[in-house]
C-alpha cells in the first residue's frame, strides 16, 4: 500500500494552556493519503478506490512497545473529533469526551487512542462530497458503494501507516460497535480485544426500514438533484427530516416522557394550528437544523446503506460459525431501554461467543436513555472498561514475554 503522509509520527495531543480536569486538552486533526494508484483499495463491491484521504485524531502517547493503541470507531453522525477541543473557544468538546482522557474509560495516561472519520464520511475522509480524481468535481452518487468491511479496511491502512502491528482494543457504540465486531472477524490477528457497545451483528428489518425512510426524505427534496447539488442549494429539508426520524430511534419512550411529556413550548394553550406547539416537536426541529450545518446528505445515504448491508452471519450457517474467526477478548455492553439495537442482540453475540469457548463478558446497564445511553451512561461503562483494558494489556504483555 502506497501512502503519502500529510502528518508526522504519532504524538500526544497538544496540551491546552488551561486544561479542564480529565481533558486531553487542545487537539489537532491530522490527514493522511492512503491507497494511492496503482495500489487502490478494492471494495467489497469489486470497485477500486484510490487515493483515499483519512482524517484522524490521536490522544495520549504511543509507548515504546507500541502495544497500548486503542481505535475508537464512531457512529453514523460522528467524526474523528472524539475528545478535547480544537480551539479554546470551541463550545463543545469531541463527541466522546466523557469517555476519553486522563482517568476516564479510555485513559490517555495509559493508552494511545486513535479515532478516524470513516470512509464515505464528510469530515475529512474521502466520501461523496470529495473531488473525483477523474473529473475534479464532487463524486456525488457516482461514489462507489461501501460497506462496514470497507471502512475497516481503510482503518487498517491507517493503523499500518502509524506503525502499529496490533491494536490493544477496538471500541465503539452503535455503528462503531459494528466496526469493532468487523475488526475482530476480518482482522483476528490485529486486535487483542474489542468493546462493542449498543450494537448488533446484523441490521434488522426495522433498522433497514428506518434508514430507508430517511433516504426517501432526502430523495424527495427538490434540491437533491440526483446527488449533484454541490454547486447549488443543498437538500437541507430532506436531510433534516432524515435526522429527525433517526433521532427518535436513539431515544426511548421513557426518556422522551421524562424530558418533554406533553409540555407545550412557550405557551399554556393550544394554537389549534399546524405551528410547532409541543416541546418534543421543537426539540426534533432543532436536532434537524443542527445536523444540516455539519453533515452531507449524500454521506447520509451511503452510510445508512453500509449499515443495511452489515450482517456478520452472511454466508455462514449460524452466527456462532461466523464468530468462530474471532480471537479477541470481548466486552459487550447493552442498555435496557435501547429499542434500536435491543439488549437481546448483544446477548445473542455473547452467547455465540461463549459457544465457541471465547473470552467474553456481557454487561447490561439499566438506563431509560434508549440507544443514546452509550453516550450518556459514562460512569457505568467506565467501571467496566477500565479493568477490562488493564486485564487485556496484562495478558498481551504476558504472552509476549513467554514468546521471547
Amino acid at each position: 500500500m502506497t501512502t503519502h503522509s500529510h502528518d508526522h509520527a504519532p504524538v500526544a495531543a497538544a496540551p491546552a494552556a488551561s486544561v479542564e480536569p480529565g481533558s486531553v486538552g487542545l487537539v489537532q486533526p491530522r490527514r493522511v493519503e492512503l491507497f494511492a494508484p496503482p495500489a487502490e483499495l478494492e471494495l467489497v463491491s469489486g470497485a477500486r478506490l484510490g487515493p483515499v484521504t483519512v482524517q484522524y485524531e490521536t490522544y495520549g502517547q504511543l509507548n515504546a512497545a507500541r502495544d497500548n493503541a486503542i481505535l475508537i470507531c464512531h457512529a453514523l453522525s460522528g467524526d474523528a473529533h472524539a475528545a478535547g477541543r480544537h480551539a479554546p473557544e470551541e463550545r463543545e468538546p469531541g463527541w466522546w469526551d466523557s469517555a476519553i482522557g486522563p482517568g476516564k474509560a479510555f485513559d490517555t495516561d495509559e493508552h494511545f487512542v486513535i479515532c478516524s472519520n470513516f470512509l464515505a464520511g464528510c469530515k475529512g475522509t474521502t466520501g461523496p462530497s470529495s473531488p473525483d480524481p477523474a473529473t475534479g468535481r464532487p463524486w456525488g452518487i457516482r461514489f462507489p458503494m461501501v460497506t462496514i468491511r470497507d471502512m475497516v479496511s481503510v482503518q487498517r491502512g491507517l493503523i499500518d501507516h502509524l506503525g502499529i502491528p496490533r491494536l490493544l482494543a477496538v471500541a465503539g457504540g452503535s455503528m462503531g460497535g459494528m466496526q469493532a465486531l468487523e475488526w475482530a472477524v476480518s482482522c483476528p490477528d490485529r486486535v487483542e480485544a474489542i468493546i462493542p457497545i449498543a450494537t448488533t451483528w446484523r441490521l434488522s428489518a426495522q433498522g433497514i426500514a428506518f434508514n430507508e425512510v430517511g433516504r426517501q426524505a432526502i430523495y424527495a427534496d427538490p434540491n437533491w438533484n440526483q446527488g449533484d447539488y454541490y454547486a447549488g442549494p443543498s437538500p437541507d429539508a430532506g436531510l433534516a427530516i432524515a435526522r429527525m426520524i433517526g433521532h427518535i430511534t436513539y431515544l426511548s419512550d421513557q426518556s422522551m416522557h421524562r424530558k418533554f411529556g406533553r409540555n407545550l413550548q412557550g405557551k399554556s394553550n393550544y394554537d389549534y394550528s399546524f405551528a410547532t406547539e409541543f416541546q418534543v416537536e421543537s426539540y426534533l426541529r432543532h436536532q434537524g437544523e443542527k445536523f444540516i450545518q455539519r453533515f452531507d446528505a449524500n454521506s447520509y445515504l451511503y452510510i445508512t446503506k453500509a449499515m443495511d448491508y452489515f450482517n456478520l452471519g452472511e454466508g455462514f450457517p449460524s452466527l456462532r460459525a461466523s464468530l468462530g474467526r474471532l480471537r479477541a477478548k470481548s466486552l459487550l455492553i447493552g442498555f435496557s431501554s435501547d429499542w434500536l439495537f435491543p439488549p437481546a442482540e448483544m446477548r445473542a453475540i455473547a452467547n455465540a461467543l461463549r459457544g465457541n469457548g471465547a473470552d467474553v463478558t456481557y454487561l447490561e446497564i439499566h438506563s431509560d436513555a434508549g440507544h443514546d445511553a452509550f453516550l450518556l451512561e459514562t460512569a457505568g461503562i467506565t467501571r467496566a472498561i477500565r479493568p477490562f483494558l488493564r486485564c487485556a494489556h496484562t495478558e498481551l504483555r504476558r504472552r509476549r514475554e513467554v514468546s521471547l
